[in-house]
């Protein structure tokens, strides 16, 4: 069990040492669109700030933001065990018991808890 363990957090601490702006503290838009299969205008829809924002990778909105999503794609990766599996689940996997939306829907609106609580079922059995 702690071999696996070490395992997801050795896969989720690659991919967000991944994301980071070269020679800063921050989550770099680039590369997180590069890692969601996004354009970098579209990361601006996905984080809910404006496309003008992104040129500024320092600005804390975005930062905060991006943090969330990767909260959550963290939190999908070790349930699944692998990154591109959690990426897909978050874009694409519509939730049912949240009118069908997406876990990026939900981040984009706001509501990073509700996300974390429905894997936090799914890690605990409950039904997907």
């Amino acid at each position: 069990m702690a071999h696996a363990q070490l395992a997801h957090s050795t896969v989720i601490s690659g991919f967000v040492d991944s994301l980071q702006e070269p020679r800063t503290p921050y989550i770099s838009p680039k590369r997180l669109s590069e890692a969601l299969g996004v354009k970098v205008a579209n990361l601006a829809q996905l984080t809910g700030v404006h496309r003008n924002t992104l040129r500024n990778p320092s600005s804390e909105r975005l930062q905060s933001r991006m943090r969330e999503m990767v909260k959550v794609i963290s939190a999908a990766t070790e349930l699944t065990g692998d990154v591109d599996k959690a990426i897909y689940w978050y874009r694409n996997e519509p939730i049912a018991d949240y009118s069908h939306r997406t876990a990026a829907e939900l981040v984009a609106d706001g509501q990073v808890e509700a996300v974390l609580a429905f894997i936090r079922d799914l890690e605990n059995g409950a039904r997907g």
